[in-house]
């Protein structure tokens, strides 16, 4: 029967699963099989057209094979849609870092980093950085920390501050934009400028996730045509309440979340 293997046809006269992993591999080898998207230790009888993957514990695969993995572990015909995205991320701290590694780890083909800052201390209570990273500027630093996540990702880093001269260049090119801004104003600029200039862009912005409120008042709410609000509206950072990362966390996955289902053409929440 004609199979797929890892992404590659293959004709196998094997029956089970079990089989079909023996002719490849050792059978003691740390091996995960993934049936047709979903990952089990069962046999189960081929049929015609079946795509299995066979995943290697311990070695990093080549690009073709490492795409047909993440295609094996999305819902079907998710990834091809993803991988042809390309999606801005405005800001990189709390929120957009945590909305850039969860894109690579979707596998969205192009992201756009954009941010002025460096990394220091403080940040490292809800940002994606590490004690290494101290001193370096977050475009930088989170771009090298997708390339160990999804080497196969492009990403476009602009280390710079938003402003009235640069909005529309910097945003020209993106399909997806994700505000993730700390300044009001800087949010308040990013998301009139989109709207006003560029109508046919879908813009993620967010609101309110400071403290630890209940993770139940986050919501995503589709505002205007192309433009989600993610937060709770009122719980922002102000003294006496900081922001930390579970609750923007939080956040950033539903900004994440919405921006997947965009890339797919599902405009409604």
């Amino acid at each position: 029967m004609n199979i797929k293997i890892n992404g590659k046809p293959v004709t196998t006269n094997c029956l089970t699963l079990h089989d079909l992993r023996t002719e490849h591999y050792d059978y003691e080898k740390n091996i995960i099989t993934i049936l047709n998207g979903f990952q089990t230790f069962d046999d189960y009888k081929l049929s015609e057209n079946d795509e299995v993957n066979f995943i290697d514990k311990g070695k990093m695969p080549s690009q073709d094979e490492f795409e047909s993995l993440m295609c094996a572990r999305h819902t079907p015909h998710v990834f091809e849609k993803v991988k042809a995205s390309k999606v801005a991320i405005a800001g990189l701290g709390g929120l957009g870092s945590n909305i850039a590694v969860s894109l690579a780890r979707t596998g969205v083909g192009h992201l756009h980093l954009i941010d002025f800052d460096i990394v220091e201390p403080s940040n490292l209570n809800r940002q994606q950085y590490k004690i290494k990273h101290l001193g370096l500027y977050k475009t930088e630093s989170l771009k090298n920390e997708i390339e160990e996540i999804n080497p196969f990702i492009k990403v476009t880093i602009d280390t710079a501050l938003v402003t009235e001269e640069n909005v529309q260049a910097l945003f020209k090119n993106d399909d997806i934009i994700c505000e993730a801004f700390d300044n009001p104003e800087a949010k308040a600029l990013l998301v009139n400028t989109i709207l006003e200039c560029y109508p046919l862009k879908k813009i993620v912005a967010a609101s309110g996730m400071g403290g630890y409120e209940s993770s139940n008042t986050i919501i995503t709410k589709k505002i205007a045509d192309n433009f989600y609000l993610c937060g709770d509206g009122k719980n922002g950072a102000m003294v006496g309440r900081g922001l930390m990362a579970p609750r923007v966390s939080i956040c950033a996955g539903h900004q994440s979340n919405m921006v997947l289902r965009l890339i797919l053409g599902i405009e409604e929440i």
